[in-house]
């Protein structure tokens, strides 16, 4: 080994030695990538466990860690919630959650091992016995599983209960680190609900957790095609060229779900879908769509070239022609006639909640200046789809008559998010036949296609990096205060505007939206 190359790995194990607990390991090449990341000595404490995202997705997540062996061997697991229940009637309900919702296959040596770990403790957020019982059983988890006092406390909980659950962990040394070891806060959205209570969210949460032991939870940042956003534009030299105001005539981001609200009126109403879904996922997805190229792959380098772009957004100085807000109607959707959002349980018949929202967005910097951002959510629609549309500039000028390019479209790159994960290219080619006549063809590039390996589900990422102390998907602070800097002024408008506009269930929203984009010249693609 040359001295340079041994030099750098000596330099690349003190830097791993030195972040989070201390702990490296000695054997391992950090040049060697066919070694996954595995999580040090660690376990974790979810408060609101018995809740529906625990059940679904984070317990299915974490057993498909410890099968995929990115869990260490002692890994622990606490639940916190006010059932009744024994570490026994614990770890049967994470067994059924695993069986029902784990991507990978159940093995019963990995359970066997992972169940070693799981322990209870029932009480409600108010209650000091049961936050010193935790107490204790942490302590115990740490002696008998070897967890080096390295422990992240996800509030799976709604938004209010964060002040009381974070001071309880403060009151009770939970969040008190033993030298040497870390302890971090894991909180679910929404972060406030505008920028005053995001504020003084973020100032209750400092008091306890420095800022970079707080991790925000953004799903949307766990998936793979998210993440191949940076791929696809600084890994390759095809794309940057033409990613600016030059060649780009505008972007879409759409989220569209084609399920109403379920169980989740409590929930939902008076948060909306621009508060649920704009503020965090799609302002996430123009951050990442339109930020300039990091100057490495780290948390601080990424969140200073997404705060640029925040800071650069310009909200349409004509809200009511640039931003629409609308409630599912009751229509046949799927085959079955479903109610509409105002007739749904536990939903006042003049609620103003939004079940649609669709606003215009621009980038005041160099790159992005006159190129609209279209951003558009909605519950009922047409279908579930979540994807980014670059729509480029028409050729300036065409060689080929009218007749000839009449079913040619505009250029796109579409980065579908999901359901099926992957990228494509629409482009002009000729029809084959004796007359020049040009239709819009697709190349398409889809994960399930060309990678052998499945796509992890973005919370096993995230609870991964979670225990890694890796904060690169995660929102920081100043992004969460900026985003509801954007919204905020939308939401005011909208508190004064009346009621909003109705969409029949099943459609792809409302005929003010489709104006919205009119107005410019364009129209919303169909995913």
């Amino acid at each position: 080994m040359s001295e340079n190359g041994s030099q750098s790995r000596s330099q690349h194990r003190t830097r791993q030695q030195s972040h989070g607990s201390g702990w490296a390991n000695p054997l391992r090449d950090p040049l060697d990538r066919r070694l996954p990341r595995i999580a040090g000595p660690s376990g974790l404490v979810i408060f609101g466990v018995t809740g529906d995202l625990a059940r679904k997705k984070l317990m299915p997540a974490i057993y498909d860690l410890a099968n995929r062996g990115l869990l260490p061997p002692g890994f622990s697991l606490i639940g916190f919630a006010r059932r009744e229940w024994q570490d026994q009637d614990f770890a049967a309900e994470v067994h059924q959650a695993v069986r029902d919702h784990a991507r990978t296959p159940f093995r019963e040596e990995v359970w066997r091992q992972l169940s070693q770990g799981m322990r209870f403790v029932q009480g409600d957020f108010g209650d000091n016995a049961a936050f010193e019982q935790l107490k204790a059983t942490v302590e115990d988890l740490d002696k008998a599983q070897g967890t080096g006092g390295n422990f992240a406390f996800y509030l799976s909980v709604p938004p209010k209960f964060f002040p009381e659950v974070v001071q309880q962990l403060k009151d009770h040394g939970l969040s008190d680190a033993p030298k040497g070891s870390w302890r971090r806060a894991v909180i679910e959205k929404p972060f406030g609900h505008d920028l005053e209570s995001a504020r003084d969210l973020n100032e209750i949460v400092h008091e306890v957790f420095a800022p970079d032991e707080v991790f925000r939870i953004d799903h949307y940042l766990g998936k793979e095609t998210v993440q191949n956003i940076l791929a696809l534009r600084f890994a390759n030299t095809l794309f940057e060229p033409i990613w600016n105001r030059s060649y780009v005539d505008h972007v879409q981001i759409t989220m569209a779900e084609d399920i109403g609200i379920g169980g989740r009126a409590g929930y939902y109403d008076g948060i909306g879908a621009a508060r649920d879904v704009i503020q965090n996922h799609l302002l996430q997805l123009l951050a990442l769509t339109a930020m300039e190229e990091p100057a490495s792959f780290d948390a601080a380098s990424l969140v200073t070239e997404k705060l640029k772009v925040f800071k650069a957004v310009k909200v349409p100085a004509d809200l009511a022609g640039y931003t629409v807000r609308a409630q599912y109607a009751a229509d046949w959707q799927g085959g079955e006639k479903v109610l509409g959002y105002l007739q749904e349980e536990g939903i006042a018949s003049d609620s103003r909640t939004d079940t649609y929202a669709a606003i215009k967005l621009e980038i005041d910097n160099r790159r992005w200046a006159g190129v609209p951002f279209y951003l558009r959510t909605g519950k009922r629609l047409g279908r579930r789809v979540t994807e980014i549309a670059i729509v480029f500039q028409r050729a300036p000028h065409s060689p080929f008559d009218s007749s000839a390019t009449a079913e040619l479209g505009e250029n796109a790159l579409v980065i579908r998010v999901q359901p099926d994960e992957g990228v494509t290219v629409r482009f002009g080619s000729k029809v084959p036949g004796t007359s020049m006549e040009l239709r819009d063809v697709t190349m398409d590039f889809a994960y399930g296609e060309s990678f052998t390996e499945s796509s992890p589900e973005a919370y096993e990422r995230l609870i991964l990096d979670v225990l890694l102390g890796d904060a690169n998907l995660f929102p920081r602070t100043e992004e969460v205060e900026e985003s509801w800097r954007i919204l905020d002024p939308i939401e005011e408008f909208w508190d004064r505007s009346g009621r909003p506009a109705q969409y029949p269930a099943g459609t792809w929203g409302p005929a003010e939206a489709d104006g919205m984009l009119a107005r410019d010249g364009r129209s919303w693609r169909r995913p």
